[in-house]
């Protein structure tokens, strides 16, 4: 018998105060059950209306329910199903740009946030400058309708201040170090190239926090959908599953202090939220990294099955212990050794079925934010970091397009074509390694040099042993 399909049964009600660009599953397994908490606690018009800036999936898949949809938790001890009725619509911005400007104007909108991944901002990851020479910014430049996230903001503030309106405050909810500082460099570099004095305007008056999101988010299957009817009793065509552990921590500047009671469902509201980035990107984003592209190449298919194997087990424990940890001053009342031990927790979750080709995606991307301030901070102090510098590799080898069985691999990259050139050109480890480093969008030429021979050294390690051994190698040498 098939399941009813699940629908909203009354308008909700609340009306749209925030609109989100980029509505992944992240997000509405994470900011967006927060916010709906929040007004459920606290009351509040924070309906959220989410933007796909891409693709119209979700929204094709949202709107015969109203919007409605299930976050499944998936604990060791079973799974709980929760329905989350905070969405008041989706938009497809490629079929209606103007619409989602208008959106975004509307006066009751006090928010726009946004999980476009790091590719998303337009920017140099190595400066973390806005590029100029990005295609979707050259549009933006000159078109009204724009098609980048960093335009969306651009012409939608523009519009509400030419009304008279004040700005919306920009929420990052990216993974990114100093998101909100990120948005608003990018911002304000295309509101310059646009109107000076528009770029004057919003940074004077407008607000980008900047935020700490943590929670794990695997993507979505077609046998979580079919589990997930047979629990509930419904057909839910866009669920989102999540492991039991969240954190939010937001810095409190927003315009007006207009924003959802975040403090009353958990969520820290600090004046600085830098030690508590660091603090999650060095220990968890780093060493899922490095457990991603050495597990894939070990052929591991998710980040569970990783961790079960004792050598890599060993190896991620090691580097919290001896590489990461000792380079990060701990946010006010966080014990470090008690956050990895509670990290390891996470990813052996066999609930959680967190895949390493998809954490593996975009790794140019996301090396420099991950790594390199612990690499750069361990060089200054004399302390190694071959566990690092094999993470690397395994990056290096993964980009390469061939696993250790010599079978093509589908790299998800925006400079993947770049960088399997690279490789290409090059006919040793050590020599493909060099080739890479020397890819500045990556590598600085300070960082390069930084780890030229610790790379170099894992890279022939890792061609001359597999993922696996060399693994079980550096434990033997530690």
């Amino acid at each position: 018998m098939t399941a009813p399909r699940l629908s909203r049964t009354s308008p909700p009600p609340y009306r749209t105060g925030i609109v989100h660009l980029g509505l992944g599953a992240f997000f509405r397994a994470f900011g967006a059950i927060y916010v709906a908490e929040a007004m459920a606690r606290s009351g509040g018009d924070w309906g959220i209306l989410g933007v796909s800036l891409r693709s119209a999936a979700t929204r094709d898949a949202l709107a015969p329910q109203g919007n409605l949809y299930t976050a499944l938790e998936l604990a060791p001890a079973g799974e709980r199903a929760r329905q989350v009725d905070v969405l008041t619509g989706v938009l497809v911005a490629p079929e209606n740009r103007d619409a989602v400007l208008a959106a975004m104007v509307d006066p009751a909108v006090k928010i726009v946030s946004l999980t476009v991944t790091e590719k998303g901002y337009c920017h140099v990851p190595a400066t973390g400058a806005l590029d100029l020479d990005h295609a979707d910014i050259v549009h933006d430049c000159s078109a009204a309708l724009p098609v980048s996230a960093p335009g969306f903001i651009v012409r939608a503030l523009a519009r509400r201040r030419a009304a008279g309106l004040r700005p919306f405050t920009v929420l990052s909810c990216d993974n990114l170090p100093g998101n909100g500082r990120l948005t608003r460099n990018v911002v304000l570099a295309l509101a310059r190239l646009i109107d000076p004095t528009l770029a004057d305007w919003i940074a004077a008056e407008g607000r980008f926090p900047s935020t700490m999101d943590d929670r794990i988010v695997p993507a979505t299957k077609a046998n979580d959908i079919a589990r997930l009817a047979a629990l509930t009793g419904c057909y839910d065509a866009a669920p989102v599953v999540h492991e039991p552990f969240r954190q939010w921590v937001v810095e409190d500047d927003f315009v007006g202090g207009e924003r959802p009671d975040l403090a009353a469902v958990g969520v820290r509201l600090v004046a600085d939220v830098t030690p508590y980035e660091d603090m999650k990107l060095r220990l968890l984003n780093a060493t899922h990294s490095a457990l991603a592209y050495l597990g894939f190449l070990a052929g591991h298919e998710t980040i569970a099955d990783t961790v079960a194997d004792p050598p890599f087990a060993v190896y991620v424990r090691q580097l919290w212990r001896a590489e990461i940890i000792p380079a990060l001053v701990p946010p006010p009342g966080e014990d470090l050794a008690a956050y990895a031990a509670a990290l390891f927790a996470r990813y052996a979750n066999p609930a959680i079925r967190h895949r390493t080709a998809q954490i593996a995606s975009d790794g140019s991307q996301k090396l420099r934010p991950r790594l390199f301030a612990t690499l750069a901070a361990n060089a200054a102090a004399g302390r190694p970091s071959p566990g690092l510098m094999l993470a690397i590799a395994g990056w290096m080898r993964y980009v390469g397009g061939l696993d250790e069985a010599g079978r093509a691999i589908a790299v998800s990259d925006p400079h993947a074509d770049a960088l399997r050139a690279l490789s290409d050109s090059a006919v040793s480890p050590a020599t493909k390694a060099e080739a890479l480093l020397g890819f500045r969008p990556v590598f600085p030429a300070d960082i390069a040099a930084l780890l030229h021979d610790g790379v170099v050294e894992a890279a022939e390690r890792l061609d001359r042993l597999g993922a696996r051994a060399a693994v079980a190698a550096l434990i033997k040498e530690s």
